[in-house]
């Protein structure tokens, strides 16, 4: 039986290359998956899955009007594995899509992403993966500054912390830190 799967982590927590290799896994046993990503991350280009660590792949981009139900139930043979990065940018639409893919055509969906963003709220994508999910798995990393675990994810500009604004900013470590709490209100910059 297929189950929707989130897995969220902090930045560089390694989320990414975690789905490569489970892409290299199946596709090592002769098993095609189906990679997708969200349109909006254009740090490689869009429609590639890229790790901070050099490895990369293209993959089937998302945007709003994307029907991924559609796209995947087209596809012949069936995927036997649905990889998705940058989950955190889903839409409710998108979600339910994914679980409709899990329910009525049994092929599991890995979900990988952010739970939440620089000011410390949920992505639309997170809340209903945290909804809809079978299975929720937290992917973990540490704090930039200390050994404790980062669960926040600290947006940086000029050296200075950022709280406040636009929601979704496409960056890496040149934009964001993965802190624990304690460096998220108070971090020694």
């Amino acid at each position: 039986m297929a189950q929707l799967f989130f897995k969220y982590g902090a930045m560089n927590s390694g989320k990414t290359i975690e789905i490569l290799k489970v892409a290299h896994n199946y596709e090592e046993q002769n098993k095609p998956v189906v990679l997708m990503t969200s349109g909006l991350d254009n740090r490689e280009a869009v429609g590639v899955v890229s790790s901070r660590i050099g490895l990369k792949r293209e993959a089937i981009p998302i945007f709003t009007e994307t029907d991924v139900y559609e796209r995947i139930e087209q596809l012949t043979p069936k995927p036997y594995c649905i990889l998705l990065d940058e989950a955190q940018f889903l839409e409710k639409h998108h979600v339910e899509a994914f679980a409709r893919i899990v329910d009525e055509l049994d092929i599991p969906v890995m979900a990988f992403g952010l739970k939440n963003d620089f000011r410390n709220e949920l992505f639309e994508g997170s809340k209903y993966l945290l909804l809809y999910a079978d299975k929720i798995e937290e992917i973990k990393t540490i704090c930039w500054f200390c050994h404790r675990k980062a669960s926040m994810n600290l947006r940086i500009l000029d050296g200075k912390p950022i709280y406040t604004g636009e929601q979704i900013q496409i960056g890496g470590n040149e934009s964001y830190f993965p802190v624990c709490r304690k460096h998220y209100i108070n971090p020694p910059l």
